[in-house]
């Protein structure tokens, strides 16, 4: 009976080894699955992180790239050259980039209307669509008569009227859409018996616009 109860107890006792040597076994496993979970998950959101560390480098890159390209499109610019219109027609003058260039379209010798055009490196063919930094206009017509020439827009609100003044002329100056692919600004001063119109025809050019418009000068 003694030995029975011996043989008993250790049958027991390996049972209870071979229980605990089962359950250690599977909880290692267990263990060892999420640790090399959590192991992946940490390498994915590392490997995350990184790229957008890498994605936010290069966008800043860029704009950085973007601001140093601006600014050195703006120092090309200077020093600024002067535009002299002809005598005749009030010797118009003002400031503008030496990166743009200028085309009179007509010859002051032979009267009628003055027109001078000034764009980036070189000018486009003269046309009433096309967008050009600056349009310069003097002509015979009566201030009065030019400014009603733009009634129509002011009251339909594609344009909107100021009053402006450079070198202690005053003007008068419209912002908005003087046509379906010309949205900018102008300004028109009264020479005399001419008026004269500056024009921009994008808000890409305002600032130098913006620079010319100060700078304007013309003889009474």
């Amino acid at each position: 009976m003694s030995r029975m109860s011996t043989l008993h107890k250790q049958e027991e006792g390996v049972s209870l080894l071979l229980v605990m040597t089962i359950i250690l076994s599977v909880t290692t496993v267990i263990f060892g699955g999420l640790s090399i979970w959590a192991y992946t998950q940490y390498q994915a959101k590392n490997a995350d992180v990184n790229g957008q560390i890498k994605v936010a480098v290069v966008e800043a890159e860029k704009v950085q790239q973007e601001v140093d390209e601006k600014k050195f499109a703006e120092r090309e610019k200077e020093p600024n050259l002067q535009f002299v219109g002809p005598d005749d027609y009030g010797r118009v003058t003002f400031n503008y980039p030496k990166t743009w260039s200028v085309y009179e379209a007509s010859d002051p010798t032979r009267g009628g209307k003055y027109e001078a055009y000034l764009h980036p490196k070189t000018v486009p063919l003269v046309s009433a669509s096309t967008q050009y930094a600056l349009r310069v206009t003097v002509e015979e017509r009566d201030y009065d008569q030019v400014l009603e020439s733009y009634k129509s827009k002011v009251n339909s609100g594609d344009l909107a009227s100021s009053s402006t003044t450079s070198q202690g002329e005053v003007g008068t100056r419209f912002d908005g859409n003087f046509s379906q692919n010309i949205r900018g600004s102008a300004v028109v001063f009264k020479i005399r018996d001419k008026t004269l119109t500056l024009r921009s025809d994008a808000n890409t050019f305002k600032p130098d616009f913006e620079n010319i418009i100060k700078s304007v000068s013309f003889n009474q």
